[in-house]
């Protein structure tokens, strides 16, 4: 109990200071910090989905969009600017608050969640993956054509001028700069201790499903459904509420990465982000929340690490043009993605329980 004591303490004391001591090195590096932190709350997401439930999810990064187009409408002035009837309720523009829209978010993930699970209950593995693949791209596409003939998306244009996270009555603008005891403390630090505050809430929301009794149906039905149903458990309702409960921390991740960005596009939500998010969570160590926020901190930021690295290099007059940046920045990734998962198969942290041999019997 001590150790872990003492584990804990010195965490929370280098997360503390570590948006300080990558702002010695520039924004650029806690912006990919704050990143990683979204992907944190995706992977958490999905892991309940995938990890507790069993049930393969390759159209997750549909209830991100759903949280970031909830927010990008209801905090921007493309509402107000294309249609006069909200003009006129609303002459400023239509800025709703964060807090108000947050809980709007994950309601309406965790509904879209719902409609999702409800046809796929009787599928299983790849039907189930092709499935909610297709889900996760007809709403990318809808986002992308919800421009005519009434515009609501504003198309692959996407929407500008979202609002930023503001605490109005202490004068707190998490999208400006300012100081605080005398030390100037940046916007993308700002949003760091909202991200991490958020992200440990999660943990503690999930290791508190996990524990219980639906952690326990859920687990049940990933090992055996049959024997599961066979136990009394209603596995119609408990995948239901896996796939609800998955998209509520997708609908406020999406939230959150739009008052982070201010601007969202369906480029933001393609078919590659679902995959990566589903390699975060088999990479780390499915059902494992230690090393589902591990492989999303090394798949979040490595891709932008590698940015960095091979920008400071001239592929381009190295190769005579046959290799750029971006090319081997993914060429990388995979190779290291293959050399882990031929390493470590089970994940980079599994689950000491997971996936245990049963006792041998004694004669």
């Amino acid at each position: 109990m001590k150790n872990k004591l003492v584990w804990f303490l010195f965490t929370a004391f280098l997360l503390l200071v570590l948006p300080a001591v990558a702002q010695y090195a520039g924004n650029f590096w806690v912006r990919i910090i704050d990143f990683a932190l979204l992907y944190v709350l995706l992977a958490l997401g999905l892991n309940i989905v995938v990890g507790y439930a069993g049930l393969l999810d390759l159209g997750y990064i549909a209830f991100y969009a759903v949280g970031a187009y909830m927010f990008g409408l209801l905090a921007s002035p493309h509402l107000a600017e294309t249609f006069p009837a909200v003009k006129a309720l609303f002459p400023n523009g239509l800025h709703a608050p964060i807090w108000v829209v947050i809980p709007l978010g994950a309601g309406l993930a965790a509904v879209a969640g719902v409609l999702l699970g409800t046809p796929v209950l009787k599928l299983r593995g790849d039907y189930l993956a092709i499935v909610t693949l297709g889900f996760g791209e007809i709403i990318r596409v809808f986002m992308n054509n919800l421009d005519a003939p009434v515009n609501i998306t504003n198309g692959p244009k996407g929407l500008l001028q979202i609002d930023s996270f503001k605490i109005p009555w202490l004068g707190f603008d998490f999208g400006q700069s300012g100081s605080l005891f005398g030390i100037e403390v940046s916007s993308v630090t700002k949003y760091y201790f909202l991200f991490l505050g958020i992200v440990v809430l999660s943990v503690v929301i999930c290791y508190r499903l996990e524990r219980s009794r639906i952690g326990r149906a859920w687990m049940a039905i990933r090992e055996d459904e049959v024997a599961a149903k066979a136990m009394g458990i209603s596995t119609r309702n408990m995948k239901l509420l896996a796939f609800a409960m998955g998209a509520t921390f997708g609908g406020v991740s999406g939230v959150l990465f739009a008052t982070f960005q201010r601007f969202i596009s369906p480029e933001s939500f393609a078919l590659q982000e679902s995959i990566m998010v589903v390699a975060m969570v088999v990479l780390g160590g499915i059902g494992h929340i230690p090393g589902v926020i591990l492989g999303a901190v090394l798949l979040a930021g490595l891709p932008e690490a590698l940015r960095w690295v091979s920008g400071e290099i001239d592929l381009q007059s190295v190769t005579g043009g046959r290799l750029d940046a971006a090319i081997l920045r993914q060429l990388l990734i995979a190779l290291a993605m293959i050399a882990i998962m031929l390493a470590r198969p089970r994940g980079l942290w599994p689950s000491p329980e997971h996936g245990k041999a049963a006792p041998t019997p004694s004669a």
